[in-house]
């Protein structure tokens, strides 16, 4: 056979392993098809290519577990500026009209990464004090909450699993016959616990996956109070032009219903043991949770005291110029950044940068957001449902859009379904159709329509998708199917709190 033949033959297998990377050959097929029939639809009709764009976005946004959508809905964005149905000037002016929660996430998440410490040991000193699973699942779920208020949930969620895989280690090491130290999170090592310690095991990691639930749940309960809480948050406060406390006044009489329901949810699934909830910690396991615990506090130096310190005040900084809207939220964040690190003598490049790693490749996705939202409103797709929506009766139209978007955020990402339609009701606002009351009726409306109901998968929110996509996950059996049927019960009560409250409260 001709060299020349057979180099060409490893170079496009080459190119076909790596296009997408490790993702499965038919999701690669469906992607390239999508992107050849894109541009002869939209030469067809470019109002039905516009939607099947849409489509196929959300789609990427469904398979998260298969491939980060950054690439593959970055690819139909790249298309849908390449073939005309927008524009990059559209796109930037979705990400200008945005870029305060561009800088949240750019400088929020890395300033909280500095103040991990600190929350790693709330964390760690509430699974080792408190005896009681109820109590503990409780304070789980409701410090996760208080912290995703003023914290991005995301970085609540790493300490939690951080914490969650520490003491993971810390056990399986002990019941293998080894030390503390170097503490290993690979499951591989499960074949060397002795079978005397595998019912412990199974007892311990559903004990770790049911806290971990209580905490990513919490995310969602205080993510949705505050303008900090979730990046649609600021979104949809930016838009509307409220501050931060006026933004947590106008959600508050759907936001803490919703929190005492979930919370009460908490109790139930616990003291029930329903949906995988209620496993209790084996005595065994508790002396070797107590006795690491008291290891890491004996070996805690003054340095690692005086870094406690610091961040406590940081963390009170935060609060206070948060509430009082100092500056913009990620100009607080940028902040903290300085304040955590220059008197903690965090001071070389490598260790700062390290922080902006968790929230960079979601920035990028959120650019690639703004460029389908650019797609939707420059060929008018959700004008005839918007249109739809604002011609019933005034009354009923917030409960209609609290339902549209938690339908859309179980299944996709909540930040791309909040902007799509916190745009849309501004330009019923700017065009006369609505009154600003009315306005700010569907804006509460459609933020908690975003935040809460998406609890029901991983697709909808971001926390509940890290947790899943973490190292952690396989090692207590956390699964996608499980994480849905754990998240059942906080789904129907959780939600049909927020129906409620949206159309007899607000």
């Amino acid at each position: 056979m001709d060299a020349d033949l057979v180099d060409r033959r490893r170079l496009i297998r080459g190119l076909r392993e790596n296009f997408l990377g490790n993702s499965p050959d038919w999701y690669k097929l469906a992607i390239l098809a999508f992107l050849i029939a894109n541009p002869i639809l939209f030469a067809i009709n470019a109002y039905v290519a516009a939607w099947a764009l849409v489509l196929q976005f959300i789609f990427t946004l469904s398979m998260a577990l298969k491939c980060y959508p950054l690439q593959p809905g970055g690819l139909l964005a790249l298309e849908a500026v390449a073939i005309g149905m927008t524009s990059p000037a559209s796109v930037y002016r979705e990400t200008v009209n945005a870029f305060d929660v561009v800088l949240l996430l750019i400088f929020m998440v890395a300033g909280i990464f500095f103040l991990k410490d600190l929350l790693l040991l709330t964390f760690t000193k509430l699974i080792v004090r408190f005896r009681s699973k109820i109590a503990l699942s409780l304070l789980f779920c409701g410090v996760a909450a208080v912290l995703s208020a003023f914290l991005d949930a995301l970085t609540v969620t790493a300490v939690v699993i951080t914490v969650a895989s520490g003491f993971y280690g810390v056990y399986h090491r002990v019941a293998s016959g080894k030390h503390f130290h170097h503490v290993d999170h690979d499951s591989s090592v499960d074949d060397g616990v002795h079978e005397l310690h595998r019912e412990d095991l199974d007892r311990f990691r559903a004990y770790l996956r049911s806290l971990v639930m209580h905490a990513a749940v919490g995310t969602a309960l205080g993510g949705v109070t505050t303008l900090v809480g979730e990046p649609q948050n600021l979104l949809i406060a930016t838009v509307a032009g409220w501050e931060f406390i006026e933004f947590f006044v106008r959600m508050a009489p759907v936001s803490l219903p919703v929190l005492g329901v979930g919370l009460l949810t908490c109790i139930l699934v616990e003291h029930f043991r329903w949906f995988g909830y209620g496993e209790r910690v084996a005595a065994p396991v508790r002396r070797v949770l107590e006795d690491f615990d008291a290891a890491e506090t004996e070996k805690r130096t003054d340095r690692d005291r005086a870094t406690l310190v610091v961040q406590a005040l940081v963390g009170v900084f935060l609060i206070i110029a948060l509430a009082f809207h100092w500056a913009s939220v990620g100009l607080i964040g940028l902040t903290v950044i300085v304040l955590a690190t220059a008197f903690t003598g965090v001071t070389d490049e490598h260790r700062l940068a390290h922080a902006f790693q968790e929230a960079l490749p979601f920035t990028a996705l959120l650019v690639v957001f703004f460029g389908v939202v650019a797609v939707i409103h420059d060929q008018g797709l959700f004008q005839p449902i918007v249109d739809g929506v604002l011609a019933l009766p005034r009354e009923i139209q917030p409960s209609t859009f609290f339902v549209a978007n938690g339908l859309l955020s179980a299944i996709s990402d909540n930040v791309f379904v909040a902007t799509v339609y916190i745009s849309e009701a501004a330009r019923a606002l700017e065009s006369g159709v609505i009154d600003r009351e009315q306005f700010d009726a569907l804006a509460v409306a459609i933020n908690t329509g975003t935040n809460i109901p998406s609890v029901a998968t991983p697709n909808g929110q971001a926390a509940f998708l890290f947790l899943l996509t973490s190292a952690l996950a396989p090692l207590i059996r956390l699964s996608y199917m499980r994480m849905v049927a754990m998240a059942l019960p906080y789904t129907v009560t959780m939600t049909v709190t927020g129906l409620l409250a949206v159309t007899y409260l607000i």
